[in-house]
């Protein structure tokens, strides 16, 4: 798969597994899934001022009937701690993607105190992880996620890392 087709294939699949909701904080890891899904009249694509609104989306999403991912950078799992304590109590089911900042090959040593932290405090929380390290694992990846999610009623996050996505040299 070349280095831009896991990107679309990933945009459809999540659309062929009915995800009609996309939060998401402006990232250039997620750039192709954030246009197509503005680009895209059956869904709705909502910018977030911070990530944590987006768990509650999520939530609410799932009390209306749809379902929703939420796209996130490393840095704003920070954010979203305190909040997903309401994806674990109230049993929503979560589907987060994640770009990796702080890892492998990574420029900005502001980004290695959270990368380094997001898997270990996600679990902390009760989301399940899962990793994609090269093309060939996004779509087996997101596939388990989203059963894990909308049908087993899960929080689970995928993490897009940087060997996937390019790591930054700022």
């Amino acid at each position: 798969m070349a280095e831009d087709e896991w990107q679309e294939a990933l945009y459809r699949l999540l659309r062929e597994h009915n995800v009609t909701q996309f939060c998401y904080v402006p990232d250039a890891g997620h750039k192709v899934l954030i246009d197509r899904s503005l680009a895209d009249p059956d869904v709705h694509s909502v910018p977030l001022t911070t990530e944590e609104e987006g768990v509650a989306m999520v939530a609410g999403a799932d009390l209306g009937g749809a379902r929703a991912v939420l796209l996130m950078q490393s840095s704003g799992v920070g954010n979203c701690i305190n909040m997903l304590s309401l994806t674990n109590g109230g049993r929503f089911p979560l589907l987060t993607l994640v770009s990796m900042r702080g890892e492998f090959g990574e420029g900005n040593p502001w980004q290695f105190p959270m990368g380094q932290a997001v898997e270990p405090v996600l679990k902390a929380m009760g989301v399940i992880v899962l990793r994609a390290e090269q093309p060939s694992d996004v779509i087996p990846a997101v596939t388990a996620a989203i059963t894990m999610a909308f049908q087993s009623g899960q929080q689970v996050a995928v993490l897009l890392t940087q060997r996937l996505i390019g790591a930054k040299k700022f």
